[in-house]
């Protein structure tokens, strides 16, 4: 693994958890019981997808902390917000609960 990927690795895992909890413990809930419930995936570009319309106010939230994060930590490592996204793509989707629909770069839907 390069330098560049050890120290972006690093970064990013250090905010794993807040991607995972936006706007903390209830938000974390609620994302985690949309996700169960089928209506919130995830994608392999980093982004919370919503499956249900009825949701996609919630998931635009989720995204817009999530583009913060990530645009914060390419400027930090010089990498591009997209290949901090993918690299934050394998964290949430590693931390995944069996059952989660995950979006794969084919465009198509899988259950983790």
């Amino acid at each position: 693994m390069t330098r560049f990927r050890i120290s972006l690795f690093a970064a990013l895992t250090a905010a794993a958890l807040l991607l995972a909890a936006p706007g903390g413990p209830a938000a974390a809930q609620s994302l985690d019981d949309l996700r169960a419930a089928g209506k919130v995936g995830e994608s392999y570009t980093g982004l919370a997808v919503a499956r249900d319309p009825s949701v996609a106010d919630f998931v635009e939230e989720v995204n817009a902390k999530r583009r913060a994060i990530y645009a914060e930590q390419a400027q930090k490592t010089g990498a591009t917000v997209a290949d901090v996204g993918a690299v934050y793509a394998r964290e949430i989707v590693e931390q995944l609960p069996a059952g989660t629909w995950v979006l794969t770069d084919k465009g198509e839907w899988v259950q983790q």
